[in-house]
């Protein structure tokens, strides 16, 4: 019954110092008020000795009731709290993937696409209450998932996100123009394109630059991330016969300058990702970048436990008047 249990009126239990202040008086000045007489035997008399030694159970019940009535007053209650939150500014957030054969290079572990891949996945689980969508992209690009706030949608079709699905190259103007029209309806208050790539533009017919102005235009604001090791890379460089890759060193290529200017004209931030860690940090900084506020309303439900206090110390008295005039009348 009193588990979790909180007191609405603590201070009543201040009260409680007067019940050794009353046993002090039971003992020292009630004691001189009871008559005695001293003989050399009772056998005489009709006297059960027993109800007189259990004569001070009378007092103890007094105290009971009395701290009873004192911890009543004190109001114990079972706080219930339950909670609805509401998003009040909500955020669409497209990710632009790169896949092209480059993204096979292995200076990230297991190589540059997987280790993209868990990270953003870590991502997206950690946005809850915001909308979420993927576009691929090579030398076309095309939707994966349009944005929407199942996430288990996002990351089923971040898992399926593979080389091979479209022609080879980089059109980073394609990439970023297919996530603009993803999020130029979208009424969120905050609209984000977080795009990665890990080379140069070399293919589409959309210039990087002008899908920039295009993000502008929808107030849409750009992340980049470069996405590769400073130097030479383990990278795909010919196919063998049966059709699987040929490695080999190649120098790293990415148009920084580009993806600079794409971040800073659309009011984003670039970022370079050299290794595995350095990019769970940036998507980690980019989480805590992009806020999400959420407003949260707190139920308050009280449950009262002073009655059956109440009734305690009421039957205590009950128990201690019933014996006072019957057992215990004799000796009062």
């Amino acid at each position: 019954m009193f588990e979790n249990i909180e007191f609405a009126n603590p201070q009543f239990f201040w009260l409680l110092l007067s019940l050794p202040l009353a046993l002090i008086w039971y003992l020292f000045k009630h004691k001189k008020e009871v008559a005695s007489l001293k003989i050399s035997s009772v056998r005489g008399f009709s006297v059960s000795t027993l109800a007189s030694k259990l004569r001070p159970v009378l007092f103890a019940l007094r105290l009971l009731a009395l701290a009873s009535i004192i911890t009543a007053l004190a109001r114990p209650q079972i706080e219930d709290i339950s909670t609805r939150t509401k998003t009040t500014k909500g955020i669409d957030i497209v990710m632009a993937i790169d896949v092209s054969s480059s993204m096979l290079a292995r200076d990230l572990k297991p190589n540059r696409l997987s280790a993209l891949k868990d990270v953003a996945a870590d991502f997206i689980k950690q946005r809850p209450n915001d909308r979420i969508g993927l576009v691929g992209y090579a030398a076309e690009s095309y939707t994966k998932t349009p944005i929407t706030s199942d996430k288990s949608i996002v990351l089923n079709a971040l898992r399926e996100i593979t080389y091979g699905e479209l022609e080879d190259g980089t059109a980073i103007g394609m990439g970023l123009a297919t996530s603009v029209n993803r999020l130029k309806e979208s009424k969120a208050i905050s609209k984000v394109i977080i795009l990665l790539t890990d080379g140069v533009n070399n293919s589409g017919f959309i210039e990087p630059k002008t899908a920039a102005d295009i993000a502008v235009e929808y107030g849409i604001k750009t992340y980049t991330i470069g996405l590769g090791t400073n130097g030479n890379a383990l990278s795909p460089v010919t196919y063998n016969r049966d059709g699987t890759f040929r490695y080999g060193m190649r120098q790293v290529e990415i148009d920084e300058d580009l993806l600079k200017e794409i971040a800073e004209v659309t009011g984003g931030k670039y970022f370079r990702a050299t290794d595995n860690e350095k990019l769970e940090e940036i998507y980690d900084e980019i989480n805590k970048l992009e806020k999400t506020e959420i407003e949260e309303f707190k139920y308050y439900k009280y449950e009262e436990k002073f009655r059956p206090l109440i009734l305690l110390a009421g039957a205590l008295l009950l128990i201690e008047w019933a014996l006072r005039n019957s057992i215990f009348k004799s000796f009062i």
